[in-house]
């Protein structure tokens, strides 16, 4: 999202700053002062060792910071998050490349797809495709060009490519409907296959979740949502376009940021009061490792995406759920997305930010398990088991 985009790119910014400054000092402690003794001959004096003390210790913080760093911005695991992969399929996308697809869970049960956030890959889904897995089956896949996908040498990042690249996922459940669930850009691809391939959801599409996304260019849903469209062509487009340009430099700065726990606070942001360790470790590992040019192009195409209304004829069932303090797609937004779905529900749950499927990954898993159960009664009546209550969320028509 452009947002956390912005944030990485300032704390990349810092991370370099840091490095410069230690080196500064290391350097300037060398050279000393150059001292002339009584015998005439000069003599180089380095009487500082603060500057020494000081360059190591920033120097160290380059490299290891985000072990100190991450204990004191996130609380402590209960149950750790992994980028875990099981054995995958590979499905050719209509725009080239290759997308890489995993399937988990019975291969009776009612199938659920999940399509998840930009910068990101399939792997985000740990705690979703552990616990859907039990009763459902559980396809997850990587958007093209990040994860394991390949958008191949003339595949174009936008949404209606995602949009396609689903359409082609869909066809793995043969017969059966599936549940779509999709998060920020995933919630982005689902509108816009509703949009562009409306038929689909007479018989392939059951129900469909959005979690924490928008209808729109996600400039217009976020905080200070005026002042970053005024600066989008003056900066981003232009910041955006040179990190394509650049990108082995981008990618040498992502790293080094990462390294430095730097980048693990720029995706803080993302987070409300819930977040673990292990879950801010995982997405900026995540958000480092994917492409920088990548991730540029997909900020690029969000700027000119708009679905607004796309789900206004849809019959079916929809679940929007939205944090209470998501910065990167405004409660707001996933209102205006329940409104105008005719059989929309919306579910706001407390405390949370964009990546609020993480954080109260049992609230949100509970929901779309309950709302799948709900479009599929058949198919999982002989799987039933008793869910949790969603405690900390509300829910409205």
């Amino acid at each position: 999202m452009p947002l956390l985009f912005l944030l990485r790119l300032i704390f990349s910014l810092l991370s370099w700053a840091v490095l410069a400054a230690a080196g500064y000092l290391i350097w300037s402690w060398w050279q000393g002062d150059l001292v002339v003794a009584p015998d005439g001959l000069a003599r180089r004096v380095r009487d500082e060792d603060w500057r020494l003390w000081a360059g190591l210790a920033l120097l160290a913080w380059s490299f290891l910071g985000k072990w100190l760093v991450v204990p004191l911005v996130a609380k402590p695991d209960t149950r750790r998050t992994r980028p875990d992969r099981v054995a995958g399929q590979i499905v050719k996308s209509p725009g080239g490349g290759e997308l890489h697809v995993e399937v988990s869970g019975p291969i009776d049960g009612p199938p659920i797809i999940l399509t998840h956030g930009w910068g990101l890959d399939s792997t985000i889904w740990f705690y979703a495709r552990h616990d859907l897995a039990r009763r459902f089956r559980v396809i997850t896949w990587d958007l093209a060009g990040l994860g394991k996908s390949r958008r191949g040498s003339s595949g174009k990042i936008d949404l209606s490519r995602f949009a396609d690249d689903l359409a082609a996922i869909l066809d793995l459940t043969g017969q059966r409907p599936a549940v779509l669930v999709g998060h920020s850009i995933g919630g982005m691809t689902i509108q816009t296959l509703a949009r562009d391939h409306p038929r689909l959801f007479a018989d392939k599409v059951r129900g469909v979740a959005l979690l924490n996304t928008t209808y729109t260019n996600p400039l217009r849903t976020m905080v200070f949502s005026r002042l970053f469209q005024a600066l989008r062509r003056p900066l981003l487009e232009p910041l955006l376009h040179l990190t394509i340009w650049l990108q082995p430099v981008a990618w040498l700065s992502a790293w080094q940021s990462y390294l430095s726990g730097l980048a693990h606070l720029a995706n803080r942001f993302g987070f409300g009061r819930f977040v673990t360790r292990s879950q801010l470790e995982h997405t900026t590992l995540l958000a480092t490792r994917n492409a920088p040019a990548v991730q540029a192009r997909g900020n690029l195409a969000m700027f000119r995406w708009d679905a607004t209304g796309a789900l206004e004829g849809l019959q079916t069932p929809v679940l929007v759920i939205g944090g209470e303090v998501d910065i990167i797609t405004k409660l707001e937004a996933s209102r205006e997305i329940a409104r105008s779905a005719p059989e929309a529900r919306l579910q706001m749950v407390d405390g949370v930010n964009h990546m609020g499927f993480l954080e109260r990954a049992n609230l949100y898993t509970a929901a779309i398990e309950s709302f799948a159960e709900s479009v599929q009664p058949e198919s999982v009546a002989s799987q039933r088991i008793e869910t949790p209550a969603v405690l900390g969320a509300h829910e409205s028509s």
